[in-house]
């Protein structure tokens, strides 16, 4: 269980990271070009680590694909 609330957390702060770079291309003002950029990077790194983490937890026996 505490292992799927970390999985939420971290899909909670990747789409956060989204919206805050939707924000700085919508402003439009010179200073927010970074801001996006340095958002999405953020966005990146995370999906890429939990999608590490997701493989690591598989092969660790932490997950079990579903049995159908």
């Amino acid at each position: 269980m505490p292992f799927k609330i970390l999985v939420i957390v971290v899909l909670g702060l990747i789409l956060a990271s989204l919206g805050r770079a939707l924000f700085h291309l919508s402003r439009r003002k010179p200073e927010d070009g970074d801001k996006m950029v340095k958002a999405l990077a953020w966005r990146v790194g995370l999906s890429v680590s939990l999608f590490l983490l997701l493989i690591l937890a598989y092969y660790l026996g932490w997950i079990h694909p579903p049995s159908g």
